[in-house]
């Protein structure tokens, strides 16, 4: 069985339409969801670390038991942690992906933004 991963905001707002989305993007249903208050901030600043930890830790196992070998981290704007403009968040989320690969090089690291609560839009940095 296939699966995939979000790094998401704990926002309910958008959860539906990043699935929606990821079911489609990774080719499965079967999305474990890691939730976070902006996680895209959390990662970029790498400060808190006991949320670092267990981002990475419920991460590892949706890898290694799970077998995901596709992850999203995602962000929004109005978002209650990271209230930033897109444009700042953009860097956070550049930040995030590469903060998430250098643990995890060998898994496909994507970043999402997720305007209107409800178009999701696949950022490229490349």
């Amino acid at each position: 069985m296939k699966f995939g991963t979000t790094i998401c905001c704990m926002d309910g707002r958008i959860q539906l339409p990043v699935l929606n989305y990821l079911e489609k993007r990774f080719g499965t249903p079967n999305i474990d969801n890691i939730t976070e208050a902006g996680p895209n901030l959390v990662l970029h600043l790498g400060e808190d670390k006991p949320k670092l930890d267990a981002m990475l830790i419920k991460l590892n196992v949706s890898i290694k038991m799970h077998g995901s070998t596709q992850v999203a981290v995602v962000g929004h704007p109005d978002c209650a942690r990271n209230p930033a403009s897109k444009e700042e968040q953009i860097k956070h989320l550049c930040s995030a992906v590469n903060f998430v690969k250098s643990h995890f090089p060998d898994v496909e690291v994507i970043a999402l933004w997720v305007e209107g609560n409800k178009e999701v839009e696949e950022i490229s940095f490349e």
